[in-house]
């Protein structure tokens, strides 16, 4: 499986209509946020004004804790800053923190980049110019310490390079996050509003780092790079902090039953961030497919065949998960 979150290839292959599946291949949240009143008719009939950016990107600034010297951009989601930053990255090598999230390698070879691949930050080798962490990553949930990442960002400063860390589940724990230090080091953060808040059609990102780094990717994104009925949602979300000081209360208690199933049915954790579990099996293809004969979809690894991921679910998902585990024994 490339990503999670999409039907298409479990369809394929065991059929059923999408109301059948239980779909646990994907990190989004599944109690989205509700957006409480219509959008208004202007969202969608007019160009986006700057105003409405404007006031996005305040509700992000404060959401995620943005110095007021630092910069931040929104984007059409965090995958479209992601496929930009190595065009736009001075030359070099880049390190990336593996095994994680494969398009920033992806990204990186498509811009012609040597990618040097890391288990540890304290690995960057002296050829490296660029370095790509994703904190917590994915999908193991490790979160890096934040020194260590000042330290690496000091040094790729020397050498006229940027750190990138994408903070993609970094909402559940918000003490993580290096947005901090982002006004006076080459540091990009990316943070994703569809995963926390449930909300991923939005296609909604950010970027968040000094001011002419961020002022130059601003320039490739070019005019408008986020549309009204986005700009519109992803404030009045981002303002509703009694919702997510709420929903991460909720995410823990249910990730903690999550743990319960999974080891219940003779799985180990591996790791996992509130929204995801990471967890080894020494048969998962077969138990991959077995629960999708079940109509259940959990991601699978390519690169780590004895992995799984399991995704968020209400009450009755994790009955029917437990159930399936028992009957397949």
């Amino acid at each position: 499986m490339k990503h999670g979150g999409d039907l298409t290839e479990a369809l394929a292959r065991h059929g059923g209509e999408p109301a059948d599946w239980l779909d646990l291949s994907t990190g989004i949240n599944p109690w989205p946020w509700t957006i409480p009143h219509p959008i208004p008719d202007s969202a969608w009939t007019r160009l986006p004004s700057r105003a409405d950016e404007d006031g996005l990107l305040l509700a992000a600034r404060k959401a995620y804790g943005v110095p007021d010297d630092a910069g931040i951009v929104a984007a059409a989601g965090t995958q479209t800053l992601i496929q930009w930053i190595p065009y736009l990255a001075g030359a070099g090598a880049v390190a990336i923190v593996t095994p994680t999230y494969g398009e920033h390698s992806a990204a990186w070879r498509t811009g012609g980049r040597e990618i040097i691949a890391v288990n540890d930050l304290s690995a960057l080798p002296e050829r490296a110019v660029h370095a790509v962490i994703v904190n917590p990553n994915n999908p193991d949930g490790h979160a890096a310490d934040g020194r260590a990442l000042r330290d690496v960002a000091e040094r790729l400063d020397r050498r006229g390079g940027w750190l990138v860390i994408d903070e993609a589940f970094a909402d559940v724990d918000p003490g993580i996050s290096a947005a901090g230090m982002s006004a006076d080091l080459p540091i990009l953060v990316l943070r994703s509003f569809g995963k926390f808040y449930g909300l991923a059609g939005i296609r909604l990102g950010f970027v968040i780092g000094r001011r002419d780094i961020v002022e130059r990717i601003a320039a490739a994104l070019g005019p408008w790079p986020v549309s009204g009925p986005a700009l519109h949602v992803g404030a009045a979300a981002l303002r509703d902090r009694s919702w997510a000081d709420a929903m991460r209360v909720k995410l823990a208690r249910q990730s903690g039953r999550l743990d319960h199933v999974l080891t219940a049915a003779g799985l180990h954790l591996v790791g996992g961030t509130m929204l995801f579990r990471l967890a080894f099996h020494p048969d998962a293809l077969r138990l991959h497919a077995e629960l999708a004969r079940r109509h259940i979809w959990c991601r699978s690894f390519d690169w780590a065949r004895e992995w799984l991921r399991f995704g968020l679910a209400s009450d009755d998902g994790l009955n029917r998960l437990a159930s399936a585990f028992r009957s397949i024994g």
